[in-house]
């Protein structure tokens, strides 16, 4: 994993912490984590889509961080555990990692033809 995708991943993290804390925030301290986060996250998205295809940096960001949030509620904030939302997760992470996939296939492609 070079490193444009570790800044994805790291931004998909930050997420999850953003909007954890947009949900559960409730003092000057934990809001100010959350706004911090927030600038780490998408500092992290924009400096990735400037060397990577913006359309799957996009793409990437949201479906990690949308997985993630949603298993960090469960296992942190003790939201119901439904085999329906893990089985929605890996759809939605399979189709992440596919989008991966190709895009490295089609740089290594475009960069032979030249």
């Amino acid at each position: 994993m070079n490193s444009e995708w570790l800044k994805v991943v790291m931004a998909a993290i930050f997420e999850v912490i953003w909007v954890s804390g947009l949900k559960h925030a409730d003092g000057f301290w934990s809001w100010t984590g959350t706004v911090v986060a927030i600038l780490i996250s998408f500092g992290g998205m924009i400096m990735a889509g400037k060397r990577l295809p913006a359309g799957t940096v996009y793409a990437v960001f949201v479906g990690l961080g949308t997985a993630g949030t949603v298993i960090s509620e469960m296992i942190i904030f003790g939201e119901p555990f439904k085999l329906s939302k893990v089985l929605l997760i890996l759809l939605l992470l399979s189709g992440v990692i596919g989008l991966k996939i190709i895009t490295t296939e089609d740089k290594k492609e475009e960069g032979a033809g030249r």
